[in-house]
């Protein structure tokens, strides 16, 4: 679907056509799919603005450069304690609160 044509789109509406509605297998895979990407490029500006390489933070966490490239890729998505373990190496605080 090309949406390039410069004419406001509900995105909502836009999204469901590509990848489904909410609550199909579809949809579910690409919102995962979205959020790992988005959690990779959060940690990829975290670490860049607290001036560490892939290598060096891999270190911190006993990992290797290639698993924190994947996760900022959005390609792999660590497990909890990996996140925490991460977030905790650059200096990052996650607040839950509810909605």
């Amino acid at each position: 679907m090309q949406t390039n044509d410069h004419k406001i789109r509900n995105y909502s509406d836009v999204l469901a056509s590509q990848y489904g509605k909410h609550g199909t297998p579809e949809r579910a895979k690409f919102d995962e799919e979205a959020y790992a990407f988005y959690a990779g490029q959060v940690l990829l500006d975290a670490r860049k603005n607290a001036r560490l390489t892939q290598a060096e933070l891999a270190g911190r966490i006993g990992s290797d450069k290639s698993y924190i490239s994947r996760i900022e890729k959005g390609i792999t998505v660590p497990s909890v304690a990996t996140f925490y373990r991460v977030i905790n190496e650059l200096g990052l605080t996650i607040n839950i609160v509810p909605a």
